[in-house]
């Protein structure tokens, strides 16, 4: 399962640069290692970042934790080379797009479970 939604979230990266203007994805390969870094930002840095930032959470109502999805978006463009991301506000909409496709996916990967 863990290959799957991996091959699947580097589709979706390939998806998101296809459809955001600004970001640029060199390769298949290069969208893998997004699809991974992302993964591993989500699962460590992101919790950490929604606990630091708790206060403008709240006052926000959670509408911070798209900034916070769009910095991580922003730093993988930093680290792994051949993504290309424009800025901070096309990482933002690139991390938006890619929860909503992301969403897509899980509610499809869920029915087909069933």
């Amino acid at each position: 399962m863990f290959l799957l939604r991996w091959f699947t979230n580097a589709l979706l990266v390939i998806l998101v640069a296809y459809v955001v203007p600004g970001i640029s994805v060199a390769s298949f390969w290069t969208a893998l290692l997004v699809a991974l870094a992302l993964g591993i930002l989500n699962a460590i840095a992101r919790p950490i970042l929604i606990i630091l930032t708790l206060p403008i959470t709240l006052l926000t109502l959670g509408l911070f934790t798209f900034v916070i999805n769009g910095a991580l978006f922003w730093l993988v463009s930093t680290v792994v080379k051949g993504f290309n991301v424009d800025g901070f506000w096309v990482a933002f909409l690139g991390a938006a797009v890619l929860w909503a496709f992301s969403f897509f996916t899980n509610v499809v990967f869920k029915t087909a479970k069933r």
